[in-house]
């Protein structure tokens, strides 16, 4: 008897099994495409920020447009200058024909935008930091998307670019001609000259193409060209003369 009891006492006790977890319930497939959405465009806007700070001091390389237009027409001319390599007339003349109270707002003008929606054209309401945000982050065309897009993107631009700098990228993506982007390119391709040496005739013809470059030329001027010009020359006088240039010429 002793010795069964101690065989007994000396065999191990049997193991507990233990309870198998239950597995996790599985998440709805609407929550998990929301969840890769959210990545999705947490990643797009990464992007695009990081994208805003780089240009912000080097020059973008090229755009979708561009693109576009090296697809269509083979090899386009464009060649960056910095803003100390352009003619301050330039600036002026620019900012008067698309965008006379430049300095006056933060990416959106809403009197612009006001008047245009009464007059029922959007023609005027695009500002020079909008059509920076267009041209170089985003796309050509109409599209809710784009148009989103471009409404977050300004402001953010608006906030860490200088207003010369938003201005400096404006004259060198410009398209002047069919194929010709930026100003010194332009100035070049129109009148033989470097952009640092255009006259105020010169300047305020290459800004009254800004609106249809493909459709208005510069060096061959229609009659609407040429009124448009002189209207520009008085207003790049203007906004010098009233302070409407003082944030891009300090």
């Amino acid at each position: 008897m002793t010795g069964k009891s101690r065989d007994t006492e000396d065999a191990p006790a049997p193991r507990k099994r233990k309870a198998k977890a239950a597995p996790p319930p599985k998440r709805p497939l609407w929550r998990v495409g929301l969840t890769w959405l959210g990545r999705g465009l947490g990643a797009v806007a990464g992007l695009y920020a990081l994208l805003v700070l780089l240009f912000s001091f080097v020059p973008p390389p090229i755009n979708f447009y561009q693109m576009g237009e090296i697809w269509r027409l083979g090899s386009i001319d464009k060649d960056w200058v910095s803003w100390e390599e352009i003619a301050p007339v330039m600036g002026r003349s620019a900012v008067a024909a698309e965008d006379a109270n430049f300095c006056n707002h933060w990416g959106f003008d809403m009197a612009a935008i006001r008047q245009a929606i009464e007059e029922g054209s959007n023609r005027g309401a695009s500002t020079i930091s909008q059509q920076v945000v267009k041209n170089v982050f985003l796309w050509h065309g109409r599209s809710w998307v784009r148009k989103a897009m471009e409404a977050v993107l300004t402001p953010v631009v608006e906030l860490v670019w200088s207003k010369e700098r938003i201005l400096e990228v404006y004259l060198n993506v410009a398209e002047f001609d069919e194929g010709v982007f930026g100003v010194q390119a332009a100035a070049q391709h129109h009148f033989g000259v470097d952009a640092k040496d255009l006259s105020a005739l010169q300047a305020a013809r290459l800004a009254a193409v800004l609106p249809d470059p493909q459709g208005r030329s510069a060096s061959e001027p229609t009659s609407f060209v040429r009124s448009r010009t002189r209207a520009i020359i008085s207003g790049a006088e203007t906004i010098a003369a009233d302070g409407r240039s003082a944030c891009f010429e300090g």
